[in-house]
């Protein structure tokens, strides 16, 4: 009697063509790493049988380190060398941190860089990182017994291009091979969407350990399309955990003076956090160097004293709906990710806000692994006739400097990526032979007021009058969401490229004001933007006329030089003004005064072309 080879639907009948590949959240508090089996996605436990680890790594003597739960109970005896929750200092700089001085780490400031002085050195959050992304890599290859493929690996959706980068550096320091990034609203999504095969339009909120996001999605026959984005990528439970500190402090008078006090008074504001979802009060008991606190902290006393965090999550929330052109009563569901969202007043609130209940179905702290799981098994190719579509967004614009410091936006916000976009420019000047491209981000019309991500120059351009080039600047970003410009002369073949890696992230207050600023300063921003438009066309005005008087100003009487010239001085002075329409104006005097000019310069070249020719030759 013969065994006959039996598969998975849509797999290969040889399980050596199956390609090993897992989805990894690597999260603020805790990270997880999870795989498709048996054609369900599910999370793969440790040694113990614990599928949470804990994003905490712990430098020891002889380059020895403690990763997980070991690190995590040393953090309070420990917590210099204690590094927990680096997610948020991932592609930031020092003067990025919020409340830096509260926290008990040693920072170094280094150019590209943010440290931490530990016992074992200079550590980066790009180390640490990897540190935590390696243990997951162990995991699932002692669960497999085999090596990876790949990873897909999630980030908060409002990571910028310098915080995608730092996540896709610590991976390949970890020897991941990165399928790819996608945000985490979205893999919670596609956890949700094939689990009930749910259609509509639906709200993630996404409040883990030290991120927010907020996604509005369409689900359409295993199409997942993201309308919106937004959030914080400086606001999570660590928040809310320092808003409890806050308020014992305020109520006891306690002093917190030592790097242990500080890691201690937090390990108990989480646990007393956690308890009050299931207690309406609980005792808050510490001992500091200064003393021990016992107070009781009630439920309600702990929802006032996180009312503005919860505050700021709303708001994002009506920001993603305006920008997706809906109203609340669109929202068909909305899915809870992230451990935070266990606090039953962010249930209530966001219930009362979208008008209704949030889906709970899938275990908030492993729904983002899991769809993460789902889209690295199809991007393996172990299931080619899956029909799952994945359509992200940028949160902010992309564009380039324009002359008079003007924002050119090339990529819109809440464009939906991959995606190529390309627009032409071109030379400023006569005989211009190279052009300076700086790449900014956000939404303002001033580039002083956008974020400045990169700078190259395009070189080799053959001289012609101004106006002349044709030059072809090509934004790119990729599924991950990182950037590349390339800018080509079409008439000449030169080209520049830079794949965009900018050292250090959007500050916490940039990424929260940005859009704002971007609405609360329009009506100022267009009268700006007309008022530098109107200086730029003045300039090229006067730098027109000024080379024509230069190169055919025989041509002109001595009244109608005179004339022409106290044209080009009224410009000169109208350009001094603030007021847009009066530089407009001068612009439109100085070019009908140079009409006549114009003409005869043209009879000219007429004239010399035909010195000298047949009649027949014509």
């Amino acid at each position: 009697m013969a065994l006959l080879q039996i598969s998975e639907p849509g797999q290969a009948p040889d399980p050596h063509q199956r390609r090993i590949a897992v989805g990894i959240d690597l999260g603020t508090t805790h990270s997880l790493v999870a795989s498709v089996r048996n054609s369900v996605a599910e999370c793969l436990p440790d040694a113990q049988g614990q599928v949470i680890l804990p994003s905490a790594v712990r430098y020891l003597d002889n380059d020895g380190r403690q990763i997980g739960s070991d690190a995590l109970r040393a953090q309070a005896e420990d917590p210099q060398n204690t590094l927990v929750s680096v997610k948020r200092f991932m592609g930031r700089g020092l003067k990025d941190i919020a409340n830096a001085d509260k926290l008990p780490y040693q920072f170094v400031d280094k150019p590209g860089m943010l440290a931490i002085q530990t016992r074992a050195g200079e550590k980066s959050p790009v180390e640490v990182s990897a540190e935590i992304l390696a243990t997951l890599r162990f995991r699932a290859e002692d669960t497999f017994n085999d090596d990876l493929y790949g990873a897909v690996i999630t980030v908060p959706a409002y990571f910028d291009d310098a915080q995608r980068q730092a996540t896709k550096d610590a991976a390949q320091l970890a020897g991941l091979n990165v399928l790819r990034l996608i945000n985490e609203p979205t893999a919670a999504a596609i956890a949700y969407g094939l689990d009930q095969s749910s259609e509509g339009v639906y709200a993630v909120y996404d409040l883990g350990g030290g991120t927010f996001d907020i996604s509005i999605l369409r689900l359409t026959r295993g199409v997942f399309e993201v309308l919106a984005t937004g959030g914080d990528s400086a606001l999570g439970g660590d928040d809310y955990d320092r808003a409890l500190v806050e308020f014992v402090q305020s109520t006891t008078s306690c002093e917190v003076a030592t790097p242990s006090d500080k890691a201690q008074i937090m390990v108990v504001a989480r646990a007393c956090k956690e308890a009050l979802s299931q207690h309406d009060s609980v005792q808050f008991e510490v001992t500091l160097s200064s003393g021990a606190i016992a107070c009781t902290v009630t439920r309600a006393q702990f929802e006032e004293a996180c009312k503005p965090l919860t505050q700021r999550t709303l708001n994002a929330v009506r920001k993603a709906l305006r920008d997706a052109g809906l109203q609340k009563q669109d929202i068909q569901g909305v899915v809870m990710v992230g451990g935070s969202t266990r606090m039953p007043h962010i249930q209530t609130a966001v219930a009362d806000l979208l008008g209704c209940e949030p889906l709970t179905n899938l275990n908030p702290d492993e729904v983002v692994a899991l769809g993460a799981a789902i889209q690295a098994n199809q991007l393996a190719g172990n299931n080619p006739n899956g029909e799952l579509l994945l359509l992200d967004v940028i949160p902010l614009s992309l564009g380039i400097e324009t002359m008079g410091g003007l924002v050119e936006r090339i990529v819109p916000r809440n464009q939906t990526i991959p995606t190529a976009m390309a627009q032409d420019f071109t030379t400023y000047q006569d005989g211009q032979t190279a052009l300076a491209l700086h790449v900014v981000q956000g939404e303002r019309d001033l580039v002083a007021d956008c974020r400045s991500l990169a700078r190259f120059e395009l070189r080799g351009i053959p001289p012609m009058a101004a106006g002349a080039a044709r030059i072809r600047v090509t934004f790119t970003v990729d599924a991950d969401g990182l950037l590349s410009v390339a800018a080509l002369e079409q008439h000449s073949g030169v080209q520049a490229n830079i794949t965009v890696k900018p050292s250090y992230g959007l500050s916490d207050d940039q990424i929260a004001t940005m859009l704002q600023d971007s609405f609360k300063t329009a009506e100022q921003d267009i009268k700006t933007r007309a008022l530098v438009e109107a200086r730029v066309d003045a300039d090229r005005m006067w730098l027109a006329t000024q080379s024509a008087l230069q190169a055919d100003g025989d041509l002109l009487s001595k009244e109608e030089r005179s004339h022409i010239e106290s044209l080009m001085a009224a410009t000169l002075e109208a350009k001094k003004l603030e007021d847009a329409a009066a530089v407009e104006a001068a612009t439109e005097a100085l070019a009908k005064g140079t009409e006549a000019f114009a003409a005869q310069r043209m009879n000219r070249g007429i004239q010399n072309a035909l010195s000298g020719q047949h009649i027949e030759t014509i």
